[in-house]
């Protein structure tokens, strides 16, 4: 597995902080650098709290930067 570090710089999606980030990218043997290959990663502002969707390309180019949404289900109470 190949280990980079890829440092991403965004504006936050609820104010206009600007955020930086470091994270470590890991990748099979020959990555595939097309630009269709995306990561996600969920990141909190650091100003605001709010939670940033960044979704970026294996070489660090920031595509999309959006608000988290949590998709929970939740359970049917019972009817006993």
């Amino acid at each position: 597995m190949q280990k980079r570090i890829e440092t991403l710089e965004f504006a936050c999606s609820g104010c206009p902080q600007a955020v930086r980030v470091t994270v470590r990218c890991n990748s099979p043997e020959q990555p595939c650098r097309t630009r269709q290959n995306l990561a996600s990663v969920n990141i909190p502002c650091p100003s605001c709290g709010q939670t940033n969707q960044l979704l970026f390309e294996p070489g660090g180019r920031v595509r999309s930067v959006r608000p988290y949404t949590c998709f929970r289900v939740l359970p049917e109470p019972s009817l006993n």
